[in-house]
């Protein structure tokens, strides 16, 4: 078993138990305790567990990690995405781009582009675009969430009906084996649903460590994308509801 297989399954025996201890992961996987304690401290990183004193328990169903760790969190991986991403938007096309830090990078990857007309409920992906004088940026009125420049409510929905854009970009915090996606908040849940409705096409980025999470939101579901991007392949029971539902997937 190499490293990338070990730590799936730690992952895999946490989400089943709720918490696994070093020396029990230690016995399970026979090897030392020094290289559990590295892939503990690797899949944390990547937000995947949270690293306990004595082992690893499960990342919050309910709270979202931190927007200023979420930022840093498999930057590489984002910036490859984002980079495919670009490649697959034309100029002078029309678009959504809803809140979360993927979303954030994949603006800065767009700045290449011309012409784009974009709407976005995200202060952050607004501040980087708004200097580029071909683009048009249209910001979503709403309520502010201060811990990471969304914009949410009714107003928001309200206004993102108004429009019918070629593409509706999309994050998401998880990705259920039934092919759920899944969020923290359903007030974004309810913007991002709109968004879904109101795109010609809707493309979903998100990286791999989204695989292993479970928010309690419901915000829709696979067969509502055309295309998924995303740095690894996706485990196979979501693999097969990519291609049951004619949904693109595109590997960065």
């Amino acid at each position: 078993m190499n490293q990338q297989q070990r730590q799936d399954a730690i992952i895999a025996l946490v989400r089943r138990q709720g918490y696994a201890s070093i020396e029990q992961l230690t016995e399970h996987f026979t090897v030392t305790p020094q290289t559990i304690r590295r892939d503990l401290n690797a899949l944390s990183a990547e937000g995947l567990i949270r690293r306990v004193h004595g082992g690893a328990g499960l990342e919050s169903s309910t709270v979202n990690t931190a927007y200023s760790t979420r930022k840093t969190l498999n930057l590489d991986a984002k910036q490859r995405i984002a980079a495919l991403v670009a490649r697959h938007i034309p100029d002078q096309a029309s678009l959504f781009i809803n809140i979360g830090t993927s979303n954030e990078v994949i603006a800065e990857a767009l700045l290449d582009h011309q012409g784009l007309e974009i709407i976005t409920n995200n202060l952050n992906v607004a501040a980087i675009l708004q200097h580029k004088e071909d683009f048009n940026v249209i910001v979503a009125g709403g309520q502010v969430r201060t811990r990471d420049g969304g914009i949410i409510g009714e107003a928001t929905i309200d206004f993102i009906n108004q429009f019918k854009v070629d593409f509706g970009i999309i994050g998401i915090s998880g990705i259920d084996e039934d092919g759920s996606l899944l969020e923290f908040d359903y007030q974004e849940v309810r913007v991002a649903q709109a968004i879904i409705r109101n795109s010609r096409q809707v493309f979903l980025a998100t990286d791999h460590s989204k695989f292993q999470r479970n928010p309690v939101v419901r915000q829709g579901n696979l067969a509502q994308l055309d295309a998924l991007f995303t740095d690894r392949e996706p485990p196979e029971a979501i693999f097969r509801l990519l291609q049951q539902h004619d949904v693109a997937l595109h590997l960065a």
